[in-house]
């Protein structure tokens, strides 16, 4: 039996190296062999089968859908909910503390605070919490445009935006757009390019890590809404991790820049927008660690 490094089956097969380290570290690659402190892989191994996963509900899943519908306080439910509405609408500016956040997420409240505290910033929190409770109890069902659509409703109900005339709650964009200064889909054309990216993205036999990955680039580069397009887009790719039994994943601010230049950079080196988010994916494994919920 010929076996090679890691790197070379991660570059055969598409995927990152340390994707391919960790499934060896699993047990999921069939002949893995440790040489001292370096895994070996045989040649032929076959990628890790996801042939189940769609119909299989993993620990993380169970337990989150268990815990929201007990009213757990404490537990991986209480602190996903906290720790990604806070990351990722901090990320888009939002200017409520994580601890305002948990505030409003345990009392429902606003609670006391010394600077002004902007209205949109609290309705989209308690937003963010809905959509949660959504990408949770649909995590299994296949993702669709019309779901795409009813997240960034969820997302903007309420809000200032709602209220604009040219602003579409849980409708495309209207008016053109741009990300970062970068030129983004015409709002003509932005439905048939949702549907195609949606089709190529379920047409794959298995879905790994870096598809999830790189369905939110091609996501983000449409920008299909006027607003809400980043939270939408990693609301999603956290309910496709959950789908496809991969470890999810949260952006907190700190990872903020680096996540800007994955996404940039990622035609390029894809490199960068993957190790960003396996760290990310490293700070969430070790809270189910602490939770003991297996992975």
């Amino acid at each position: 039996m010929e076996y090679i490094s890691t790197k070379e089956y991660a570059e055969a097969h598409g995927l990152s190296e340390r994707t391919v380290r960790n499934y060896c570290v699993q047990g999921k690659i069939s002949g893995a062999k440790l040489v001292g402190k370096t895994w070996t892989v045989p040649t032929d191994a076959p990628l890790p089968s996801r042939k189940n996963a769609r119909n299989s509900i993993s620990p993380l899943l169970r337990s989150l859908r268990e815990q929201r519908e007990g009213r757990m306080k404490g537990g991986i439910y209480h602190r996903t909910q906290i720790d990604l509405t806070y990351n990722s609408n901090h990320i888009e500016g939002s200017r409520l503390t994580k601890e305002q956040t948990r505030y409003i997420f345990e009392t429902n409240t606003i609670g006391v605070s010394d600077e002004a505290v902007r209205v949109d910033d609290v309705i989209e929190t308690t937003n963010h919490f809905r959509c949660i409770d959504y990408i949770i109890d649909n995590a299994k069902e296949p993702l669709t445009e019309s779901m795409i659509k009813h997240l960034h409703a969820l997302l903007k109900s309420g809000t200032s935006d709602a209220s604009k005339s040219w602003f579409a709650v849980g409708e495309y964009k209207r008016l053109p757009n741009e990300v970062g200064g970068i030129e983004t889909v015409e709002p003509k054309l932005v439905g048939k390019a949702i549907r195609e990216l949606l089709k190529e993205y379920k047409s794959k036999a298995v879905v790994t890590f870096e598809d999830i990955l790189d369905f939110h680039h091609r996501f983000e580069t449409i920008h299909p809404f006027q607003d809400g397009n980043g939270r939408v887009g990693r609301l999603i790719m956290f309910k496709e991790c959950l789908n496809h039994s991969i470890v999810p994943f949260i952006i907190t601010d700190e990872l903020k820049m680096f996540y800007y230049r994955g996404l940039h950079e990622w035609k390029r080196v894809p490199g960068y927008l993957a190790d960003t988010c396996l760290t990310a994916q490293d700070h969430y494994k070790a809270l189910l660690d602490y939770f003991t919920i297996k992975y």
